[in-house]
């Protein structure tokens, strides 16, 4: 996905290089084609902001609500007890990724170069199967027992209902720059059988007469502890098997249509031409010493131009391109002096 955006920043060579003709001459075609991917992928990191944002807000809302509420007839576990719950600690947990993508989606807007480091998204992949299985547990376990209305109403309407279904939405088809591989799939169980271990601990081993904690899940109470202690793991594995495949087709529709796009856009192309076009780009749009080099851009280019030309080579030539106009100034001013 970020391949994509980052190439937003060669539109200028796109655009000098196209003939000044109809669009049914090929360098138009291709101009137009480019600009449609280019809104596309901006749109995918304007929802990803909105979507984080919302989650984050939303998740903040809930616990400050819970936290203030003195007293519920339903539930006892209000104020401070509220981080008790899985489904305050899931949700918690999505806020904190989402909350980290936030600034990579602000920065991807400002600089074109939209790109999530492989941990934050696993971090997501992590909070966003805690929060499935909230919401899962809380449709299908919970609303049965003590009424739909009452498990998705006040603070539960967020944390049960809009930060997981809307976490999803966004970890599937929006937050799609990290292909996660299969091993990957077991580091969402790690927060589960966390929890699963102190509720455990707290509930059965100690117990609520001793300082521990009631069971407000009913699952040592309406049935024997060891099912839902069995039970656990591979249903949290199931989620994540099936967010992940969401979540990688996403990932790879993206990379077949910038497969495409670039053969048939820089097929046969000159490299350090469309580098030393993209670095003047950059050069005019964000401060100099905010460079990043598009090094996935450049390689992708390299693979389907044909050109000769090394990574190394064309990165250089990136950052030298971006400060050949500080390092003029700097020239005139030792001059002048």
């Amino acid at each position: 996905m970020n391949a994509v955006i980052l190439i937003t920043l060669a539109k200028p060579y796109a655009i000098k290089t196209a003939p000044e003709t109809d669009c049914s001459n090929e360098g138009c075609l291709k101009e137009i084609i480019m600009e449609a991917v280019m809104r596309q992928e901006r749109l995918k990191c304007i929802f990803a902001l909105i979507s984080s944002a919302v989650v984050v807000i939303c998740v903040i809302a809930a616990v400050t609500m819970n936290l203030t509420t003195i007293y519920d007839e339903n539930f006892d576990h209000m104020g401070i007890r509220t981080f008790c719950m899985f489904t305050v600690n899931s949700n918690l947990l999505v806020a904190i990724g989402m909350g980290i993508v936030f600034p990579y989606t602000v920065d991807g807007l400002r600089k074109n170069n939209y790109h999530l480091p492989n941990w934050v998204v696993d971090v997501l992949f992590a909070g966003v199967t805690c929060v499935a299985l909230t919401f899962l547990v809380s449709l299908f376990v919970l609303s049965p027992v003590k009424g739909f209305v009452l498990i998705f109403s006040g603070s539960r309407f967020f944390l049960h209902g809009v930060c997981p279904i809307l976490s999803i939405i966004a970890f599937c088809f929006f937050i799609t720059d990290h292909r996660i591989q299969a091993q990957e799939t077991l580091l969402p169980l790690i927060p589960v059988l966390l929890y699963t271990y102190v509720y455990i601990i707290m509930v059965v081993v100690i117990g609520q007469k001793r300082g521990g904690w009631n069971d407000f899940y009913g699952f040592a109470t309406r049935v024997r502890v060891w099912i839902p202690a069995l039970l656990i793991v591979p249903i949290t594995f199931s989620i994540a098997l099936g967010l992940r495949v969401c979540h990688n087709g996403s990932y790879d529709r993206a990379l077949r249509r910038d497969t495409e796009i670039y053969k048939k856009v820089y097929g046969g192309a000159d490299v350090r031409k469309i580098v030393r076009s993209m670095a003047e780009a950059f050069r005019t749009s964000v401060r100099v010493r905010d460079i990043v080099v598009p090094v996935r851009v450049i390689s992708l280019l390299l693979q389907y131009s044909g050109d000769t030309c090394s990574l190394e080579e064309c990165s250089r030539l990136f950052v030298d391109t971006c400060l050949a106009e500080t390092k003029e100034e700097e020239q005139n001013v030792t001059a002048a002096t």
